[in-house]
């Protein structure tokens, strides 16, 4: 099952320190992880990060909650989107058609097999497809370190 996921914001952001997990797949912008917990597991401590940050958690989208509610049956798959406006607005006011990839997305999806997903969008994929100045991609580069951090 092919997972998809898009993001972009967050500057100035204090993490730990650890980096981000190696990606296994890197395609069309995407990046992808493998998580070390279950779908629920990897939410939550995603919107643990979040709110330690005070990082604006706008919705999470359960997409196989949706289905299900439908009578269609897919993997666990939930889509969290987040931001902060001090980072997102200086992007949208350069470039703002980023506005089409803002707030932050992860997408976090359990394959067929039982694996666990973390995706989101490639902060130099989004520079390129808007066109941001070199000196706003820290506005979007704590996406890895956010999924990293909710995947270990």
């Amino acid at each position: 099952m092919k997972v998809f996921q898009f993001a972009a914001l967050l500057a100035g952001l204090a993490l730990p320190t650890s980096a981000p997990a190696t990606p296994v797949a890197k395609k069309n912008g995407m990046v992808t992880i493998p998580s070390h917990h279950s779908v629920d597991e990897t939410v939550e401590k995603l919107k643990s990060i979040l709110h330690t940050k005070g990082i604006a958690l706008f919705a999470i989208i359960d997409h196989s909650g949706e289905a299900a509610k439908v009578g269609l049956k897919m993997p666990n798959t939930k889509l969290l989107i987040f931001g902060n406006p001090k980072a997102g607005t200086p992007l949208m006011v350069a470039a703002p058609s980023i506005a089409i990839d803002l707030p932050l997305k992860i997408l976090v999806a359990e394959d067929n097999q039982g694996n666990v997903w973390v995706s989101y969008n490639s902060p130099e994929y989004l520079k390129e497809r808007h066109g941001l100045p070199q000196d706003l991609l820290a506005n979007i580069a704590v996406v890895g370190t956010l999924a990293a951090n909710a995947a270990e």
